[in-house]
């Protein structure tokens, strides 16, 4: 029966082992203990799909909150829903990645934002707003 890794059993260790262990290579030591390729390699995609979930997700909700003032201008909390639209766009921006352009489907995530739109917000139905995002990944990383 194989021997279950740190990595299957405690991350944190592993993650410390094998940054101690890439450290000492870096620095030319020659070791003995065999860093953990497959897994190493994996967390290292890992961090860059996870860095681009946290921005599309950080988008959604910027889009969400931008459709809610479109659909309700005049409800009560629209002035909190244009600061949260600061703070998303603010947090999305300080994490967005020029990389991350390309893979970025902001139409999906526009039909996701309109999705989480209420039926109505304090008995109001909302006003229309558009079916095809008219935002650019642009328009909605920049404040204002």
């Amino acid at each position: 029966m194989a021997r279950m890794s740190s990595y299957d059993t405690d991350i944190l260790e592993w993650s410390e082992r094998q940054a101690a262990l890439l450290r000492r290579l870096a620095n030319g030591e020659r070791v003995n203990d065999a860093v953990d390729w497959p897994n190493v390699i994996e967390e290292v995609e890992s961090v860059g799909r996870s860095e681009l979930a946290a921005v599309e997700s950080l988008l959604t909700q910027a889009l969400s909150h931008m459709l809610k003032l479109q659909a309700w201008p005049t409800a009560p909390g629209a002035r909190g829903r244009a600061s949260e639209v600061r703070v998303f766009r603010r947090q999305a921006r300080r994490r967005f990645t020029e990389a991350m352009r390309q893979r970025i489907d902001l139409a999906s995530l526009y039909a996701d934002a309109r999705d989480l739109l209420p039926d109505e917000i304090d008995g109001q139905p909302p006003a229309p707003v558009p079916d095809v995002c008219p935002f650019t990944l642009d328009d909605v990383l920049t404040e204002g």
